[in-house]
């Protein structure tokens, strides 16, 4: 049985060998300088930032791998049980309830002190008015730029990532995306809610899984699925992708953009990471964001593997069932699009070299981002000036639910109407 302090870490004092040395981010480059300039504050870090974000390549998420650890400890059979009733029905539900099942969801099923439900409404209705550019930056950018970083890879390969199937992969993401961000959809016993908590639950299991597997060198990459490595995964979600659509022509409020950090900083702390990781303004997270950047190892084999699996993901989505001919012909030519396009905004965002380290074509014109940032800049002046914005928000979380329904999975669209009252 893997211990408690194996995984939560904190007690480790070995930083990781894939971190660079303190000295080695004390470096002020040009480049650095001008990040800094635009920041606010120098990005380099402190020594206690630098420690606190190399220590927490070792941590883990106390409340879950607790209770992972019960689990096997007992009857993991009976533990599954219980976890998925609390998870449907409450804790209350949930007959002798181990102190560490209590512990999890006597947390989650509490609002936090600083949560704003009214934000995270806004928050939605944002989100759907983007349409389909969500895809675009958080497929496209985050995802695959993430794959550049190999040190967040080694835990997705050796779980089968490889062999799993990039479509199945992305459709399981994508339903998550979408169950979060359905309004109420983070509320108790909502499909956002458990769908982020079973989230957690494996994130447990895996790391209890390759913690103990002699291929694992927790040395050099520290604890599977670290609190370093979800909070830059949070990130991405928040400040990336609000930098993502800016660059799209999409141009949120202040409000609109404080209202998705806060969205992402809710779901972060469902998923277990810790609040000191949680962030509320986009210049703290950028900081943040760059300081993970450094704790991460340069692209080697798996980013080239990921990389082209996520780009030729379009061309292997599953065959629509008893299609006719026109309609066969139709999907494989919707397909090759995707394709292209999603290699094209690849190409919008990262560079040259970025591309050749993820194994795909380095001379491609970024076509589709250059067509769609115009059209994306008007329509959000329109958006702004006349009164169309609830039509703007159905009509783009229809966009994202037919992307859904590419990947075989039926969605129906929610309206804040119609969604249960906020959780008091």
């Amino acid at each position: 049985m893997t211990s408690n302090a194996h995984l939560q870490g904190r007690q480790a004092s070995v930083i990781p060998t894939r971190a660079k040395a303190f000295s080695q981010t004390q470096v002020n480059s040009t480049r650095v300088k001008a990040l800094s300039f635009l920041v606010g504050r120098d990005l380099r870090p402190s020594l206690d930032e630098y420690q606190a974000i190399t220590r927490d390549l070792n941590a883990g998420d106390p409340l879950m791998d607790d209770y992972v650890v019960w689990m096997f400890g007992h009857d993991p059979k009976r533990g599954k049980q219980m976890f998925d009733m609390a998870l449907h029905e409450g804790i209350a539900a949930v007959t002798d309830a181990p102190e560490a099942l209590v512990a999890l969801f006597g947390t989650v099923e509490q609002d936090p002190v600083w949560l704003d439900r009214d934000m995270l409404e806004c928050a939605v209705a944002f989100i759907h008015s983007t349409g389909n550019n969500s895809q675009l930056v958080l497929r496209d950018l985050a995802l695959m730029g993430g794959y550049l970083l190999s040190g967040f890879n080694q835990a997705l390969v050796m779980t089968g990532a490889l062999t799993k199937g990039s479509s199945k992969r992305m459709a399981e993401t994508y339903k998550w995306w979408i169950d979060c961000t359905d309004p109420q959809g983070l509320l108790p016993q909502r499909a956002g809610y458990r769908s982020t908590i079973h989230v957690r639950l494996i994130h447990a299991l895996v790391r209890r899984h390759l913690a103990t597997k002699a291929e694992w060198d927790q040395s050099h990459w520290g604890l599977p699925i670290s609190q370093t490595d979800m909070a830059a995964t949070n990130l991405a979600f928040g400040v990336l992708y609000l930098t993502g659509l800016r660059a799209l022509g999409i141009w949120p409020t202040a409000y609109e953009a404080r209202a998705v950090l806060h969205f992402w900083k809710y779901t972060g702390w469902l998923m277990g990471v810790d609040e000191c990781w949680l962030v509320d303004e986009e210049r703290q997270g950028w900081v943040l964001m760059y300081h993970t950047m450094l704790t991460q190892s340069q692209p080697d084999w798996t980013s080239k593997e990921l990389g082209r699996a996520l780009a030729d993901e379009p061309l292997s989505r599953p065959p629509v069932k008893d299609q006719g001919l026109v309609t066969y012909y139709l999907t494989l030519a919707r397909q090759h699009f995707d394709y292209q396009k999603h290699l094209s905004t690849s190409c919008y965002f990262l560079n040259r070299t970025q591309m050749q380290s993820l194994g795909l074509p380095a001379k491609v014109w970024p076509w589709y981002p250059l067509l769609r940032t115009p059209w994306n800049l008007a329509e959000t002046s329109i958006r702004r000036s006349l009164p169309i914005l609830k039509l703007r928000q159905r009509a783009g979380r229809q966009e994202q639910l037919d992307i859904l329904a590419a990947y075989g999975i039926d969605g129906q669209y929610i309206s804040p109407d119609q969604s249960h009252p906020a959780h008091m």
